[in-house]
């Protein structure tokens, strides 16, 4: 089937900095602060949700740090906010993460569209039920979320500079909440979304990615590293 084939071919997650982590338990004591604070918000609609949510953002920052050591949420990279092809003060709780990998040559050899579906089915969904909070889906000043990845599109050659891809996805809120609720697919999810995605700073424009059901969040352990047992990782 082509979404195990797809999905197979995203393999050979990086082990540096889950290394750094395994091997200096210390170091792992408190996730950097990767949350947009309030006062950088440009309309009094995004200063207070994030106001309202400073807690919740850290503790989802902290979730993914210690609970996905190979995901590294970008600077400023939680927060509310606008997605550029939406009119209005419309605000998304947006996480924007790298991907630590090292890509399969079968992953490299795949459209842009299947490589971006596979991203998908294997971080959005995931990531989603960690954003999507229940006092979050009941506010009317959110209209929806925004999962960011972004992963090397291929090995380097010698001398050369790395590339990354990235896709954007982004969902509205009563879609979410459907998902969440069990009355809507993986595939329903990724149908309903707007993605972007972009080969480095090249922008590719929208494009409808497949997904699946992909568990490898939830199943991959980091080989010598244990999350800190007072961080609900479920």
């Amino acid at each position: 089937m082509i979404t195990m084939r797809l999905g197979r071919a995203i393999v050979g997650l990086a082990a540096a900095a889950t290394l750094a982590l395994a091997l200096d338990p210390a170091s792992a004591a408190d996730a950097p602060d990767r949350v947009l604070q309030p006062d950088k918000y440009t309309s009094d609609k995004g200063r207070a949700l994030g106001q309202k949510y400073q807690a919740a953002l850290r503790d989802l920052n902290t979730k993914i740090y210690h609970c996905m050591p190979w995901l590294d949420v970008k600077p400023e990279g939680i927060g509310f906010y606008k997605p550029k092809h939406l009119d209005g003060d419309v605000r998304y709780l947006s996480l924007n993460v790298n991907v630590d990998q090292q890509p399969a040559p079968e992953f490299t050899r795949l459209s842009v569209q299947d490589r971006v579906s596979s991203m998908f089915s294997r971080y959005v969904p995931h990531l989603l039920r960690s954003m999507a909070t229940n006092d979050l889906l009941k506010d009317p000043n959110l209209e929806g979320f925004t999962v960011i990845a972004s992963w090397l599109k291929a090995q380097p050659a010698s001398g050369q500079q790395a590339v990354m891809e990235t896709a954007a996805a982004f969902v509205p809120k009563a879609l979410v909440a459907n998902f969440l609720r069990g009355q809507a697919t993986v595939a329903q999810l990724a149908e309903g979304a707007y993605v972007m995605a972009w080969d480095g700073e090249t922008k590719l424009g929208a494009m409808k990615p497949r997904a699946w059901a992909d568990d490898f969040v939830l199943t991959y352990k980091v080989a010598g590293y244990t999350p800190d047992p007072k961080i609900n990782c479920n």
